[in-house]
């Protein structure tokens, strides 16, 4: 489908054809329910065109890539490397810049890790040095960097959160001890958008590296790891409408270079000899062994998928759904909105209590109504000790949902407050 065939005539996304791409949202639960996803903070549904991407590898073309000599092998890497393109141009990178990896929680661990070896030279993280990063991080951004601190002697500290769930920059002054500054593009708890440029400036300003938790950034608006000046970043492809299985390393190319390599094994060497090993240059360095292709060929395709209906496109449609359901949250009694309660700066993740019923039970009474929703600390624990909650229930909007689907979420709510015979 042209762009054009996912906008209404008068502007705005047409969900309905868009709906289409994904059989899932068709389907009931618990007895007849419809199916109102609203977890796409966690994992997005997956279109089918995106699922015929990698059965066509599965079935037509499947072969080791990088090595075979054959017509299938040549296909095959072709296709790999063609994904690798244009994953890259999606978030305004080079080819060479990207290194595949499991999930984006590799990706992050892969920088991390290296970051202490001796082999990084001046990029060596030792102690004495001081890593920072933000009360927002999922864990995937702060245990990584906790176990750097551990194995190098460096020190941790982290920038406060606001009361509405943004990072506090007046909390802490960068020195000139900072070596890495890691942080969250934008929160899977709050929401809140970070003013990335302002980061990176305070960091070059002492020398320090920028890491980048780009996963809930990525998949809903439109991000240029270079224009935003970032040295790496990471993200996943399940939450993107792409495959599990799959994530991405964006980093600046001469910081690769200089890198060592996380894993070791077949696909990453130049040349082995029983005394020692050379390492291939990046992304190849950083790819050891036998890679996930198929899930990679389906990523490819779910950025085309994403780049045909139109990243503007869907960040204003979700820009306009968050608006909407914070203020329809905003009017249920005993609901306190954890995060911004405005949709300027923030993303489609809204984070809630509702006084009188844990956030376990709510999601518990919301599934029977056939409304999907994250509860708990979302990976997220320090995030909701900062901001005075245990754990939160969290609603995350897509391209696919709809005003339709923000209003069953609140009937639903106040249903289970009925149930449990809350009144306010």
């Amino acid at each position: 489908m042209a762009a054009s065939e996912f906008l209404r005539p008068e502007g705005g996304l047409d969900t309905e054809a868009l709906r289409a791409e994904f059989p899932i949202l068709a389907r009931t639960v618990r007895g007849g329910a419809p199916l109102v996803y609203l977890d796409s903070g966690a994992t997005s549904q997956r279109p089918e065109r995106v699922w015929r991407a990698e059965e066509r590898f599965v079935l037509h073309t499947n072969a080791p890539v990088h090595r075979g000599a054959y017509q299938l092998a040549e296909e095959a890497t072709d296709a790999y490397e063609h994904a690798r393109a244009a994953i890259a141009r999606f978030v305004g990178a080079r080819g060479s810049e990207i290194a595949f990896t499991k999930n984006a929680t590799e990706a992050l661990n892969l920088v991390a890790f290296t970051l202490g070896d001796e082999r990084a030279g001046d990029l060596r993280v030792t102690r004495g040095d001081t890593v920072v990063v933000t009360e927002l991080e999922h864990h995937a951004n702060l245990v990584p960097w906790q176990e750097l601190c551990r194995r190098t002697g460096a020190t941790l500290r982290w920038y406060s959160a606001t009361e509405d769930g943004r990072i506090d920059l007046d909390s802490l002054e960068l020195d000139e001890s900072v070596k890495v500054v890691a942080f969250t593009h934008q929160s899977n708890v709050t929401g809140a958008v970070a003013d990335v440029p302002e980061v990176v400036r305070r960091a070059r300003a002492v020398g320090a590296l920028t890491v980048l938790d780009a996963c809930q950034s990525v998949p809903h608006q439109p991000v240029n790891f270079r224009e935003l000046g970032v040295d790496f970043a990471a993200f996943s492809g399940h939450k993107m409408c792409g495959p599990a299985g799959v994530g991405a390393l964006y980093g600046r190319g001469e910081l690769l270079d200089a890198l060592p390599p996380f894993l070791t094994g077949g696909s990453m060497i130049e040349v082995v000899r029983m005394e020692g090993t050379t390492f291939a240059a990046p992304p190849q360095r950083f790819e050891a062994g036998t890679q996930m292709t198929s899930q990679v060929v389906g990523l490819g395709a779910a950025v085309e998928f994403l780049e045909s209906v139109g990243m503007e496109h869907i960040a204003a449609h979700e820009r306009e759904l968050t608006a909407y359901a914070l203020e329809r949250l905003g009017s249920v009694a005993g609901l306190r909105i954890v995060g911004p309660t405005e949709a300027r700066d923030r993303g489609g993740a809204i984070s809630f209590v509702v006084e009188g019923v844990h956030p376990h039970d709510l999601g518990q009474v919301l599934d029977d109504r056939g409304v999907c929703i994250r509860v708990g600390h979302h990976c997220a624990w320090p995030a909701h000790r900062s901001l005075g909650a245990q754990s939160t229930a969290r609603a995350s909007f897509y391209l696919y949902n709809t005003r339709a689907e923000v209003d069953h979420l609140v009937e639903a709510i106040e249903a289970a407050k009925t149930f449990f015979g809350v009144s306010a």
